[in-house]
Order: C-alpha cells, then sequence, then structure tokens
C-alpha cells in the first residue's frame, strides 16, 4: 500500500472580517437595510443572522462599538472578487514600442518605420525611436539629431515629443507619447 505524501488538508476561507463566533466584542452596532442602525449584544445578533440563515460580518471592527451586518459572507466575497476583476481588466497598460535607426538611414527605411511609428502610436503604444552609432558613426551625431527631429516632426499630428534627442552613450534616443488617450 502506497501512502500519498500529502494528505487531504482542509482549506478553510481566510476570512478578511470577522464573522460570528468570531466576533469579540460584547455590543454590536447592526446595521439592517431600510432600518437605522441599533446596538444590540453580539449573541442577539448571531441569533438573527441565523434565524435569516446569514452570517454576521464585522464591517468596521475599529470603530466604537464594531460596526456589523447580517449577509450572506460567501456572496460577499465572491461579488468583491468580481469587482477586483472588472478594475483589473479596466486598467490600461502602457507598452513602449522601439525603433532603430543608423545615422545614415535612407528615406524608404525612414518611411517605412514612420508608418510603423504611425501605427504604434494610434493604437496608444509610446514610441521610444533611437540612432545607434556604431564605431566610428558618432561623429555624426548632428545627422542622427537631424533625423529624430525630423521623425518627431513628421508624427507631430499623432504623437506628442516627451523627450528631446538625448545622447545616451551609444544611443541617441526620442520619446514620444501617444496623443490618444
Amino acid at each position: 500500500m502506497r501512502r500519498n505524501p500529502r494528505p487531504f488538508v482542509k482549506r478553510e476561507i481566510e476570512a478578511q472580517h470577522r464573522i460570528n463566533d468570531k466576533i469579540f466584542a460584547t455590543e454590536v452596532r447592526l446595521l439592517t437595510e431600510g432600518q437605522e442602525p441599533q446596538l444590540i449584544s453580539v449573541a442577539k445578533a448571531i441569533l438573527l443572522a441565523e434565524e435569516q440563515e446569514l452570517d454576521l460580518v464585522e464591517i468596521s471592527p475599529n470603530a466604537k462599538p464594531p460596526v456589523c451586518k447580517i449577509m450572506d459572507y460567501k456572496k460577499f466575497l465572491y461579488n468583491q472578487k468580481r469587482k477586483q476583476k472588472e478594475l483589473k481588466a479596466k486598467q490600461s497598460k502602457i507598452v513602449v514600442k522601439e525603433i532603430r535607426f543608423g545615422p545614415n538611414t535612407d528615406d524608404h527605411d525612414f518611411n517605412f518605420k514612420l508608418t510603423h511609428a504611425k501605427k504604434f502610436l494610434e493604437e496608444g503604444n509610446k514610441v521610444k525611436a533611437y540612432v545607434f552609432f556604431r564605431g566610428r558613426t558618432i561623429v555624426f551625431k548632428d545627422r542622427g539629431e537631424i533625423l529624430l527631429l525630423k521623425f518627431a516632426q513628421e508624427l507631430a499630428e499623432v504623437g506628442v515629443v516627451e523627450q528631446l534627442p538625448k545622447l545616451e552613450g551609444k544611443k541617441m534616443i526620442l520619446m514620444i507619447n501617444s496623443k490618444k488617450k
């Protein structure tokens, strides 16, 4: 007979709120829909919750006395998770697309990369355009800067320059952000 190396362990829901027997206060302020909040003992509140086949949940533990509400706790947790998932889905992720040039980039290559950059900016992405200087091409810094400024000028209707051309090591970098939000 082989023994299972990991015995089955019953998982308990990790409660973010105190519920039912876990509430330590002697008196609580009970919130019920359509009624004024009322001060009652915890035992009485738990009995009320059990009559409705629901849970007594401590909403605000730091209040004096703690504030509790009668609700279906698992349904409450499920709704909370669903709301967090929806918020996460609505968040926008900023993507930076890179476009690389050489100091002697030809017009055709420039126009080809320009169309790609326009497409990226229309999708709402950022564009990082840079001129990479190899070996002795570092003497053509002015050509690289002119190329990047021309690039920024061509993209003026779809993007905004975030950072003007700046030399960092062997790269001259230009950052362009999308106008569309």
